[in-house]
């Protein structure tokens, strides 16, 4: 994956950014998973979309197996060292530790996952493949995010040939691009797509899909295609001045920072929205040097779509919070900005939210971050004029991944609206398997 050569690991983004979870050392992984309980039902493996065989990895650290621990997770989720510093455990497997009936601590799954993960990695271990067989069929594989990545592993392990496509350089999508660098370092998200490559998938970065021509010729090449496309662009923040350049949507933002091209922000920074994605943001500018950051929303704590955990991590960080305020507008003076102006909100007894009249102030400000959602891919997949669409997103068949056009597979954000990595792996795994037992059953 020559690709990866483009990346250099940049010294002061790292000394910013260090570890949000620490590793385990090897003595506190083995005390920790001794306090497993080795639940006959696993409530924790139910409640992961991928449902990695949690007792059973835990188990092969206690007694020293940490290959084999590696190995049994891999078996079920191929980006796990990914997940195990992303996902949001609170509220699924360490959410539904039984730990939690007895007022204990939940197991430190994540971390346990991570530790044999890093461990496996550090020791230059491999994917296995599943079959010695190089079989027929030739899959093309659309993006190369956590969907498309792991319906790429499960095919090629199988003994299929895969070819990933990519419109930017390096492979992962958010992963490598859009989650915060304390939580998951690119390198990190690199070196775990590498084990991909090595099975022998192929990537072709720099491609985009643009016209008909060119996904006239994608069909004639392969037998199945697998759209793992994610969502589209930031929604832009519509107002007077929004358009100013120290307007940055926030995954620009990310990106840039965690590739090394912004190392430092200076003055006021704004952030509007509430998300996981907007609070990422936030910790980042804090973290590279703002003054202050604040982050606008314009209902109340109870509402916002962030996580608990996000939430409390944001202001740990010394992230303030405005709440019931809307950006009207933002004003700027030669080539900086001077504030935005807001207008307070009111919410309704039906729940609406309206402006209070009267009620506009400016908030002094030198960057603004809108972080508001993103688009789905409409224009891209009305090129695919068989897929049936649903508010934006691909309809499948959730068992399979299978679109109305019998030839394509979807999986991830562009199946689910925007969810987590660990559903995209899900999402990947699951087609990967069905497009395997539909090419084995044409060409028996």
């Amino acid at each position: 994956m020559a690709s990866q050569t483009i990346f250099e690991e940049h010294p002061e983004i790292a000394k910013l950014f260090p570890d949000l979870h620490p590793p385990l050392t090897r003595q506190a992984a083995v005390i920790e998973s001794d306090r497993c309980l080795n639940c006959f039902d696993a409530p924790c493996t139910s409640a992961c979309p991928t449902h990695i065989d949690v007792p059973r990895f835990i188990k092969k650290i206690a007694s020293g197996n940490l290959q084999g621990s590696a190995l049994s997770i891999l078996d079920a989720n191929v980006l796990a060292a990914s997940c195990s510093r992303v996902c949001p455990v609170e509220v699924l497997c360490e959410g539904a530790c039984v730990m939690h009936r007895y007022n204990k601590q939940p197991i430190e799954i994540a971390r346990l996952q991570r530790h044999a993960m890093d461990t496996f990695h550090a020791k230059g271990g491999s994917l296995p493949m599943k079959s010695d067989i190089e079989r027929p069929g030739k899959i093309a594989c659309l993006g190369a995010g956590p969907a498309s990545l792991a319906a790429a592993a499960e095919l090629r392990q199988q003994g299929y040939q895969v070819t990933v496509f990519d419109k930017r350089p390096l492979p992962g999508g958010l992963n490598t691009y859009g989650v915060a660098e304390y939580k998951l370092p690119t390198s990190s998200s690199l070196r775990e797509i590498q084990l991909i490559a090595d099975l022998g998938v192929e990537f072709r970065f720099g491609i985009e899909i643009a016209d008909e021509a060119a996904l006239a010729e994608l069909e004639r090449e392969f037998d199945v295609i697998f759209l793992g496309v994610g969502l589209g662009a930031m929604q832009k923040l519509v107002v007077p001045g929004g358009d100013h350049p120290a307007v940055v949507d926030a995954l620009k933002f990310i990106e840039e920072y965690k590739l090394g091209l912004k190392t430092k922000v200076v003055g006021d920074v704004v952030v509007v929205g509430a998300g996981n994605t907007a609070i990422d943001a936030a910790c980042a500018a804090k973290r590279l040097g703002a003054n202050s950051v604040r982050i606008l929303y314009r209902r109340t704590e109870e509402h916002i779509s962030a996580f608990d955990f996000e939430y409390e991590h944001a202001r740990h960080e010394g992230v303030s919070f405005d709440w019931l305020t809307q950006p009207v507008a933002v004003h700027s003076f030669d080539d900086g900005l001077s504030s935005i102006e807001c207008v307070a909100m009111e919410i309704g007894a039906d729940g609406s939210v309206k402006q209070v009249t009267g009620s506009s102030f400016h908030i002094k400000c030198d960057l603004v971050i809108p972080a508001i959602g993103q688009s789905p891919l409409l224009e891209f997949l009305s090129k695919f004029r068989d897929l049936k669409m649903d508010k934006g997103c691909i309809v499948v068949d959730r068992a399979t991944g299978q679109t109305t056009d019998p030839k394509y597979f979807a999986g991830g954000d562009c199946v689910n609206g925007g969810r987590e990595v660990v559903d995209a792996v899900a999402d990947g795994k699951r087609s990967g398997v069905a497009i395997a037992e539909l090419l084995e059953g044409a060409h028996v």
